[in-house]
């Protein structure tokens, strides 16, 4: 059933760090913005998944620099604010994160696009993408009510796998099952002492479990992981589930990996429980909204950022974002494969990268850039998905003032919004959460 057209300058599609971002970004910039999103909430991995802590504002290593300004650093002042996050090292060296309340996270996301007067509309998906001539002409959204036509000036794809762009005609590329990183069911804990549980080694912590392995008491795929202390006393996150060789975008594939995550939850708890001081008198509070996918469509565009890119450190006049997270590469085995960036630690993720080929009207932000498999293993990291969502919203203002496509838009006129927008192109900053 077909119940009308809705008809606005710039569609966002995911409302995901990146979407959410774009959409603010756009708004602001005086356009008709609606964003639609497959959940029930803003935030996309950062909420619905329960990855409670941001990377990519900072450089690891001993000379910490922030990295990361604009709309993504106001949305940490609003935590601050709220009082709701605090910096906490990375354990593998990926640089300080910032850990927030989940819920409160939602609420700013929620609060900032609204003033913002962005639309949203939650349960509903892009299923249908409609094309001509390198043009992007509506797009079909589905949810409770049937079938909704969107025309747009401009479309913004943040789905993290692509989803506008690969319907629309963009070529696109995707590792094989073999290399494609692995999913998570993030879960969280309650009833931790935590100050106990801190006295355990992480060295320790995958001695017992390849101990429990061994001695077929439990039976876990990945003999490694993390958990982390949050705003909240005795509760923590934990990331330890792997589920590998499945393909995001395969909706039976992704059914069973869900089973299978909540699955492996159970027995790293029961692991947590009977093994690790601080945890003895621990209950599973909630397991993540729905698993974490980390690589899917990876789109072809004007640019494709490389691996080689990342480790070299590399810088581009058409710098968008920054960026100085290690590669981090959740390979379908035991273990997860890391790489740094080299000279100053930071390298650059141009507009290039957002700009898909055979599509003039739409642009593309977060984990669905166009990277090879390594480049994406450090670019996907929240602070630069947020970034590259804050560049894509006044993109998408200057394509429409100046009725140009994407390809060609003034990439200067882009670069010096986003610094007026306190966006960090170049020069990074010292300054910190506290």
């Amino acid at each position: 059933m077909d119940i009308g057209t809705i008809h606005v300058d710039v569609l966002v599609a995911g409302g995901g760090a990146a979407g959410t971002v774009a959409a603010i970004a756009a708004a602001r910039q005086g356009l008709k913005v609606l964003l639609i999103e497959s959940q029930g909430c803003l935030g996309g991995s950062r909420t619905a998944t329960g990855v409670d802590t941001f990377y990519g504002f900072y450089t690891p290593g001993n000379d910490v620099r922030r990295i990361v300004g604009g709309i993504p650093w106001e949305i940490v002042q609003k935590l601050v604010e709220e009082q709701a996050c605090f910096e906490r090292p990375n354990t593998y060296g990926a640089g300080t994160g910032i850990t927030y309340d989940v819920e409160k996270l939602k609420i700013v996301y929620e609060t900032m696009a609204v003033e913002a007067g962005v639309t949203l509309l939650y349960h509903s998906y892009a299923c249908e993408v409609h094309s001509e001539k390198n043009q992007v002409t509506h797009v079909m959204v589905a949810n409770k009510s049937g079938m909704t036509k969107v025309q747009a000036k401009v479309f913004i794809d943040t789905t993290g796998d692509g989803d506008l762009a690969f319907r629309g005609g963009a070529p696109f590329e995707k590792s094989s099952l073999n290399e494609m990183q692995s999913l998570s069911t993030i879960f969280f804990l309650g009833n931790v002492h935590t100050e106990e549980a801190k006295q355990v080694s992480h060295k320790e912590l995958v001695r017992l479990m390849k101990k429990g392995n061994r001695l077929g008491d439990y039976k876990l795929p990945r003999e490694d992981g993390s958990w982390h202390i949050t705003p909240h006393p005795g509760v923590v996150q934990c990331n330890m589930v792997r589920v590998p060789g499945v393909d995001g975008t395969d909706p039976f594939a992704v059914t069973l990996a869900e089973i299978e995550g909540r699955r492996q939850v159970q027995e790293y708890s029961r692991f947590l429980k009977e093994n690790i001081r601080g945890f003895e008198q621990c209950s599973l509070l909630s397991t993540s909204q729905y698993i974490g996918v980390r690589e899917t469509r990876r789109i072809i565009g004007d640019y494709i950022l490389t691996e080689e890119d990342v480790v070299e450190g590399r810088k581009f006049e058409d710098v968008i974002a920054c960026c100085g997270a290690p590669v981090e590469d959740h390979q379908p085995g035991n273990g997860t494969r890391w790489a740094y960036v080299k000279g100053d630690g930071i390298y650059h993720i141009p507009y290039r990268a957002l700009v898909p080929k055979l599509l003039d009207n739409l642009l593309v932000a977060g984990r669905c850039l166009s990277a090879t498999h390594g480049a994406h293993a450090s670019a996907r990291n929240s602070a630069q998905c947020m970034a590259m969502g804050h560049a894509a919203g006044i993109a998408a203002a200057i394509s429409i003032a100046e009725n140009k496509a994407f390809h060609s838009i003034d990439v200067d006129s882009l670069k010096k919004r986003l610094i007026e927008e306190k966006a960090i192109l170049n020069e990074a900053v010292e300054t910190s959460v506290q």
